[in-house]
C-alpha cells in the first residue's frame, strides 16, 4: 500500500471569505449584461488566442487528471477515481475543441470539434456529481472494479469523436450551429448545471467539516464550470459571451491546480495534495497504515535495533522520502515522550493504556490475588525535622536508587511513592503464580540494600517492610479529568498495617503470605497482633534471611 500522506486538517473549517462569492457572482453578472445589451457583446475572432487558451486549459486539466488518477490508484479511493475521470473528460473534449480552430486541421469550422466542449463539460458534470454521491461511498467497490473499463470507454469515445469529426461523418459533419448549445445541448446544459451545483454544494459541505484549501478551490471551480456551461449554451461564436466560457474553464482548472499546489507544499507529496478529498474509509485505512508504520519504527528504536530495515520496507510500500523522514521523526518523538513519562507511571498502567481500545478511556477494574508490599523509613519524621530539606531529598533518592531496582528485579510494580514510603504489587497481570515469593525476595533485597547506605551515613533511618497476600481490585481511581491507578482491597490495607508493626530492618508478613512462601518461609512467628482498622487480631511472622 502506498503512503503519501494526505493533506487534511491543515485549515480550520469555517465560513468562506466574502471575496469568494463576489468573485463567483461576477461572471454571471457580466454574462447577463452582455445578453441584455447585445451591442456590448463585441466580436473578436483571433484564432491563435483561441487555440492557445483552449490548449492551455486542456493541459492543466490533463495534469490534474493524471495526479488524481495516481492518487486514486495508490489509495484505491473511488471518489478520486471519479474526479480524475471528470478532469479527463473536460480535458479530452476541450482538446478536440482546440482542433476546431480554423487553420489547425481544417480550413473551416467543424460541428464535431465545435460542440466537443459542451459534451466534455456534461460528462465531467456527471463524474463530479457521482464523486460526491453514494456511488463513491457504498458503491465505491463497483467503481474501482469498473475503473479500467470506464477509462477505456472514455478514451475510445474521445478518439472516435475526433475521427468522426475529422472525416465529417454524420451527425458530426457540416458547419457548427450558430450558437454552441441549442436543442438537445440546451437540455444537456441544464442537466450539467444542476449536477455541477449539486457537486459544488456537497464539496462545500465537506470543506465545512474538514477544512483544507483543495476542497474550497474545487467547490468554487465547480461553480465556475457551471457558469461556463451556461455561457456555452447562450454564447455567440467569437463574441465576448463565447470567449467568457473559455476563460471560465481556464480559471476553474487553474484554481484547482493552485489549491493542489498549496496542499502539496503542506503534505510534501503529489498524492497528498488531494488528501482532503479522500473518502472516510480511505482516510481510516491510511491512518491505520501510518499508525502501524510509526509503531514499527518506534519498536525498532526501543529495542535498539537499526531502523534502516524498517524504513526500507516503508519505501518499498510507496512511502516518499519526505514521509519516511516524517515517520522516523514522529516515532523518535513518541519514543522520547514515552521515555520521559515512563518513570512517572506504573508499568502496568502504561501497558494497559497501550492496549486500550479507546484513548483516554478509564481502565476497567480487574480482581485477582496479589501480594502487596509496603516499605517506609522508620523514624523518618524525626530525621526530617532535624535536617535541611536538601539533605532529606538526597537521603530519599539514595535509598530509592537501591530500592527501585530490587522491586523491578523481582517483577513487582511500584504503585506509588509517598515521601519515605513505597507500595509495590506483585501479580498485577495474573502471570506470577509465585508472587508471594517475589514479594519476599524484593523485601529482603530492600533491607539488604538499605543496610550499607544507612551504615555509611550515621543518623540516617532504615527500612521496615510489610507484606500481605489476598484478593484486590486493580483499576482507575478518580474522575475523567484526573485519574490514578490504585489497588483496592483488604490485602492492601493489611499490608500497610503490618509494615507499621515491623521494627527497623525487619520484614513482617501475614498468614496468607507465609503459607504461600512454602520453602522460602524462613522466620519467626510473632503470634497474633492487633492492628489498626482490623477487628480481629492478625497472625504475623517476621521473615529472616
Amino acid at each position: 500500500m502506498a503512503t503519501d500522506a494526505p493533506a487534511r486538517g491543515q485549515e480550520r473549517p469555517g465560513n468562506v471569505p466574502w471575496v469568494v462569492p463576489v468573485a463567483v457572482a461576477l461572471p454571471l453578472l457580466g454574462l447577463a449584461l452582455l445578453l441584455a445589451r447585445p451591442e456590448l457583446d463585441m466580436e473578436w475572432e483571433h484564432h491563435p488566442s483561441h487555440f492557445w487558451i483552449v490548449l492551455l486549459t486542456a493541459a492543466v486539466s490533463v495534469a490534474l487528471a493524471y495526479v488524481t488518477n495516481v492518487a486514486a490508484g495508490r489509495y484505491r479511493d473511488a471518489r478520486l477515481v471519479l474526479i480524475s475521470f471528470a478532469f479527463l473528460s473536460a480535458a479530452g473534449f476541450l482538446g478536440l475543441h482546440a482542433l476546431a480552430t480554423p487553420g489547425v486541421l481544417l480550413d473551416s469550422p467543424n460541428a464535431g470539434f465545435s460542440i466537443a466542449t459542451p459534451i466534455g463539460l456534461v460528462l465531467a458534470a456527471f463524474f463530479a456529481a457521482a464523486s460526491t454521491s453514494s456511488i463513491a461511498g457504498p458503491g465505491g467497490p463497483i467503481v474501482l472494479r469498473a475503473r479500467p473499463a470506464i477509462l477505456a470507454a472514455l478514451i475510445s469515445l474521445m478518439v472516435l469523436w475526433g475521427v468522426a469529426s475529422l472525416l465529417r461523418l454524420p451527425p458530426l459533419d457540416g458547419p457548427p450551429p450558430p450558437a454552441e448549445g441549442v436543442g438537445l445541448l440546451t437540455i444537456l446544459g441544464i442537466v450539467a448545471v444542476v449536477l455541477y451545483a449539486f457537486a459544488a454544494w456537497r464539496t462545500y459541505r465537506l470543506y465545512r467539516q474538514r477544512g483544507g484549501t483543495i476542497l474550497l478551490t474545487i467547490s468554487v471551480a465547480l461553480v465556475l464550470l457551471a457558469e461556463a456551461m451556461i455561457a456555452v449554451v447562450v454564447s455567440r461564436n467569437w463574441q465576448l459571451t463565447w470567449w467568457e466560457w473559455h476563460v471560465l474553464m481556464l480559471a476553474a482548472f487553474l484554481l484547482i491546480a493552485l489549491g493542489a499546489r498549496e496542499e502539496y507544499r503542506r503534505s510534501g507529496s503529489l498524492t497528498g495534495a488531494f488528501g482532503g478529498l479522500y473518502l472516510e474509509q480511505t482516510l481510516a485505512r491510511i491512518d491505520r497504515w501510518h499508525a502501524g508504520a510509526i509503531a514499527a519504527v518506534a519498536t525498532a528504536q526501543a529495542e535498539g535495533r537499526p531502523v534502516d530495515g524498517v524504513l526500507d520496507q516503508l519505501r518499498s510500500e510507496g512511502a516518499t522520502k519526505e514521509e519516511v523522514a516524517l515517520l522516523a521523526g514522529t516515532a523518535e518523538e513518541l519514543r522520547r515522550l514515552d521515555a520521559s513519562f515512563q518513570p512517572y507511571l506504573p508499568s502496568v498502567v502504561t501497558e494497559r493504556i497501550k492496549r486500550a481500545d479507546e484513548p483516554g478511556a478509564a481502565l476497567p477494574g480487574e480482581e485477582r490475588v496479589v501480594s502487596v508490599l509496603f516499605a517506609d523509613l522508620a523514624a523518618f519524621t524525626t530525621f526530617s525535622e532535624t535536617r535541611p530539606p536538601t539533605e532529606v531529598l538526597e537521603m530519599l533518592n539514595s535509598f530509592w536508587a537501591a530500592v527501585v531496582p530490587a522491586i523491578d528485579d523481582a517483577g513487582g510494580v511500584i504503585e506509588h511513592f509517598a515521601g519515605d514510603g513505597i507500595m509495590a504489587i506483585f501479580n498485577t497481570e495474573g502471570d506470577q503464580p509465585d508472587h508471594a515469593r517475589r514479594a519476599a525476595r524484593a523485601a529482603r533485597a530492600i533491607v539488604a540494600a538499605a543496610r550499607p547506605i544507612a551504615a555509611s551515613r550515621p543518623g540516617w533511618p532504615t527500612f521496615r517492610v510489610g507484606i500481605n497476600t489476598g484478593p484486590a481490585v486493580l483499576g482507575d481511581l478518580g474522575a475523567a479529568e484526573r485519574r490514578s491507578f490504585a489497588v483496592i482491597g483488604d490485602a492492601t490495607n493489611t499490608a500497610a498495617r503490618l509494615m507499621t508493626a515491623a521494627e527497623p530492618g525487619q520484614i513482617v508478613v501475614g498468614r496468607s503470605t507465609w503459607e504461600a512462601l512454602g520453602d522460602d518461609a524462613r522466620g519467626i512467628a510473632l503470634g497474633a497482633i492487633t492492628v489498626k482498622g482490623k477487628r480481629d487480631p492478625v497472625e504475623v511472622w517476621r521473615l529472616e534471611g
